[in-house]
């Protein structure tokens, strides 16, 4: 053994010991308090192991678990101490009435931070003034109805390029890939939402594959940076000139969300963002943004493909709002009662994830009668709470009327303020700020396609409401259909 491999040995000893020590110093701790119950690990690895041999997914096991050690349990995955929370009282408790205690984030791995420069970003950001100024910047100049109207044009030219693509795409194929094209309409419009341009589909298309592999860890961040840092650079020199809307950069200053990240300086940063810090920001916008509402829109759609008569419902409601021969704008789509019970059905029936994202504890703190420590992951499992039959009548059953006047989620609130019952964006300070300007993108692109064709089942490709789980839950076989124009 060489000089070297001594030093790596003993290098390699020195941190198995410091890590040893944390340990046993964390489990310890752990120890002399009431944590929720859960299943016995192993030394060091916890229940990782167990949970690796199952060769099921994680939400399987949260399922049989819940049945036997109740509403809130523990996991423990190496280090990682979790508490699962899937009772809709105690999440109601966790998150409303209680938010700022559980608002935190679990201290983010190295892994992660390649992905958030510095945790620059509002979802990973841990709770404090930080993460204040960014959300509360995301809301002023982003989802504002004053803003939302200024940026309308890019609704209006998105859609139309939709449906052009839609109309394309069933002539060379004979039918049309649902999610692949909602998810490039989505992104179309959150993308010129950040930088206020008109963009290529080509280029679109770059982004929407660099930041899908990137989320998957695929690709490195420098690809991120080289596909992004440009569009900053071209509004910032738009910006600086106080130049006027034109061809290319449509919105006026001031009206692209990348503009305000120009003029932010948060005390915490030391400074103007940098390069790096702006691309974070907008590309979690984008990624979020599009994977939720284009799975939305997948799963409404295979619903109308296999129920003919809630389709004819739908299409029936869109024509009394804007005629045969009308075009559905935004307004029009909140004057359609039916059409929002269709996506909050389908919001309840597939929710876009099963757990929210991971939070914490500010402090060591109590819940359903356990200890639960500040550096604890708590996961809430929101899905049982869209499957508990003592909530919904025929959990299982695809019924929109069910939030129509005498139905059992005429009162559902799916911000959780009232209560839980659904919580498709989450609930309390960590609720998702965009989740109003999704909602108006699901109903405006949903309305569109169902007033414009007739969705029917592919002979070749019947639909297949098989989940898997990718960034969100999604159909294992993505949805084929065949349109008809209703000219």
């Amino acid at each position: 053994m060489d000089l070297t491999d001594v030093f790596i040995f003993l290098f390699a000893l020195y941190f198995l010991n410091l890590w040893w020590r944390r340990y046993s110093s964390g489990r310890s701790s752990q120890c002399r308090l009431n944590i929720p119950p859960g299943p016995k690990g192993w030394p060091l690895v916890g229940n990782l192991l167990q949970v690796i041999s199952q060769r099921r997914h994680f939400v399987f096991l949260m399922r049989d678990l819940r049945k036997k050690y109740g509403p809130i349990f523990t996991m423990q995955m190496g280090q990682r101490t979790m508490i699962i929370v899937t009772d809709e009282k105690l999440i109601h408790e966790a998150l409303v009435q209680r938010g700022p205690t559980f608002a935190s984030r679990p201290p983010d791995s190295p892994i992660r931070l390649m992905f958030s420069v510095g945790k620059c970003a509002i979802n990973s950001a841990e709770y404090g003034p930080l993460w204040r100024t960014l959300r509360r910047n995301f809301v002023t100049e982003l989802v504002t109805p004053t803003r939302v109207k200024q940026c309308s044009w890019i609704r209006t030219w998105a859609m139309e390029n939709h449906m052009k693509r839609i109309q394309k795409e069933s002539v060379e194929k004979g039918y049309v890939e649902v999610m692949s094209q909602c998810r490039l309409a989505i992104c179309s419009i959150l993308i010129c939402l950040c930088f206020g341009a008109k963009i290529s589909e080509e280029k679109i298309k770059n982004i929407e594959n660099v930041l899908k592999d990137v989320m998957l860890i695929t690709s490195p961040t420098k690809t991120q940076l080289e596909c992004l840092v440009p569009l900053i650079r071209n509004r910032r020199a738009f910006v600086d000139a106080k130049e006027s809307p034109n061809e290319e950069m449509v919105s006026p200053i001031g009206a692209a969300y990348v503009d305000s990240l120009f003029a932010l300086k948060p005390v915490e940063r030391g400074g103007e963002l940098k390069d790096e810090e702006i691309v974070t920001l907008c590309s979690e916008i984008v990624s979020a943004g599009t994977d939720t509402s284009a799975t939305t829109l997948e799963w409404a759609l295979l619903h109308l493909v296999t129920d003919q008569n809630i389709q004819e419902k739908l299409y029936e409601e869109v024509v009394g709002a804007v005629g045969k021969n009308g075009v559905v704008e935004e307004d029009d789509v909140t004057k359609m009662p039916y059409l929002e019970a269709i996506v909050k059905e389908t919001l309840r029936r597939h929710p876009p994830g099963h757990f929210l994202l991971s939070h914490a504890a500010v402090k060591d703190t109590e819940l359903g009668g356990y200890d639960i420590p500040s550096g604890a992951y708590v996961e809430f499992y929101t899905a049982w709470v869209t499957e508990n039959p003592e909530i919904w009548s025929d959990p299982s059953e695809f019924r929109p009327e069910r939030f129509l006047p005498g139905g059992d989620g005429v009162n559902a609130d799916w911000t959780g303020t009232r209560g839980v019952t659904m919580l498709p964006f989450g609930a309390g300070r960590r609720i998702c700020p965009a989740w109003s300007l999704g909602i108006l993108h699901i109903n405006l692109m949903l309305a569109r396609m169902i007033h414009s064709f007739k969705w029917i089942s592919a002979p070749d490709s019947p639909p297949d409401p098989t989940e898997t789980y990718a960034f969100t839950v999604v159909m294992k076989n993505s949805l084929k259909a065949q349109i008809i124009s209703r000219d």
